[in-house]
């Protein structure tokens, strides 16, 4: 008789104990508050619903291994408890708690002798930090001719913007927008004729713009948004009849929050972008009584903190957006004339000199995401109102200016949306 046995480990009584390579796994996972377990066998561990205590057999040989598994990776929230049944447990004995409480962990454990008795052989845990794909498409929407408009323009994952989409929405304009939960957008908020507005659209992963969605926090106008964990948006500042330092969250399913207030140094007619490649952002620039260069970062959390002076040229009515995947770019803008000039943002949210000569001089105009790891920027007014747009690469370069996209129109609102090119 021949063959090959691998990947095991004799036992004292002459046995073979199957190893993590050669175990039987049982194909039914746990998933009640208790169970009994037997050697040479994976187990996958469920605790969804509620902690699970493990019980070991109660006679083991040297090599006897039993392995178990994070099905669900919640043993973070409810723990897993190894009952040793009598036989010790890394020398200590069964009097002792044993306890596995971190998610995404596994345990994989060996009898060794009376003495020391189950020994693991690891109980590591595997990292489960799933990368969200970027957005790949845009959206335009609203802003003002001279009369505010509801019109759309979506930007596909080459930078190509399409023609006119009209009647989404309540028109307006001086408005944000912004993504959420990872491939939709929202446009909130804004004046419509001497009403300002606290209505928001969303927009689903394939550019349709939704109904009005009213009575969401503090009606106000020129404001900015600001992505942040990955999949949520903050609504910041702007002005009422005043100006405003309060902020609204955006949940990962579109939903608006009550006010926040007093974060910042109120101010109006700032931008916003998202950075980092763990969710943060910063709302940037904008007017008190004054232009300002202020910053304010933004947790992975949506927590604002306090204000950052003397970043670039201080100036309002600009655009921003994130390019290079976890960088961000924020253009244009007027401080007695009108700008061109940019300022790229690291991702650890330092924001750099200034860029001067990029494109039209423009205020007012609004930018995104698109293509994953690029930005646009559109629209705006110089003498009037413009339809001209100036793509940016995935190193922060800004192109030249393509003109006659879409109706010329300014102080609308971006944002990226779905994850398909």
């Amino acid at each position: 008789m021949s063959g090959t046995v691998t990947n095991n480990t004799l036992r004292d009584s002459g046995g073979i104990a199957a190893t993590a390579a050669g175990l039987n796994w049982v194909s039914t996972v746990v998933t009640g508050s208790t169970a009994s377990v037997e050697s040479g066998n994976g187990y996958w561990i469920n605790t969804t619903s509620n902690t699970c205590t493990i019980t070991l057999p109660s006679s083991a040989e040297k090599g006897d291994q039993i392995v178990f598994i994070d099905y669900a990776r919640t043993w973070g929230t409810n723990k897993i408890i190894i009952d040793s049944n009598g036989l010790n447990y890394q020398g200590e004995a069964d009097t002792f708690t044993v306890e596995y409480t971190t998610s995404g962990q596994s345990l994989n454990i060996v009898y060794s002798d009376a003495t020391k008795g189950w020994i693991p052989l690891d109980d590591d845990a595997t990292a489960f930090e799933p990368v969200q794909p970027p957005t790949q498409k845009g959206i335009f929407g609203f802003g003002t001719t001279g009369d505010f408009q509801n019109m759309t323009n979506l930007v596909n994952s080459s930078g190509v913007v399409a023609t006119d989409t009209t009647g989404v929405g309540t028109a307006r304009g001086f408005l944000a927008a912004g993504s959420y939960g990872g491939d939709k957008a929202i446009f909130g908020y804004g004046p419509n004729g001497g009403a300002v507005q606290n209505l928001t659209n969303k927009v689903s992963n394939s550019g349709v713009v939704a109904a009005d969605t009213a009575g969401v926090g503090t009606g106000r106008y020129n404001l900015a948004a600001v992505e942040f964990g990955g999949d949520q948006l903050i609504f910041g500042y702007g002005q009422t009849g005043s100006l405003i330092s309060l902020t609204n969250k955006v949940s990962n399913v579109g939903t608006v929050a009550a006010d926040v207030t007093g974060v910042g140094t109120a101010r109006y007619a700032l931008a916003g972008s998202g950075y980092g490649s763990s969710g943060q952002g910063l709302f940037a620039y904008g007017f008190t009584s004054g232009d300002v260069s202020m910053s304010n970062l933004v947790s992975n959390t949506g927590v604002v903190a306090s204000d950052t002076t003397g970043v670039g040229t201080a100036r309002s009515f600009l655009a921003a957006a994130t390019y290079g995947g976890d960088k961000a770019i924020f253009a244009y803008g007027i401080i007695g004339s009108l700008q061109s000039i940019s300022n790229l943002v690291s991702n650890t949210g330092v924001v750099a000199a200034d860029v001067s000569g990029v494109g039209t001089a423009r205020s007012q105009p609004a930018a995104t995401n698109y293509g994953g790891d690029k930005a646009i920027f559109g629209y705006g007014v110089t003498s009037g109102q413009v339809s001209m747009t100036n793509l940016v690469n995935n190193s922060g370069v800004v192109s030249s200016d393509v003109t006659g996209v879409g109706t010329a129109r300014r102080s609308l609102g971006a944002a990226g949306f779905s994850f398909s090119a």
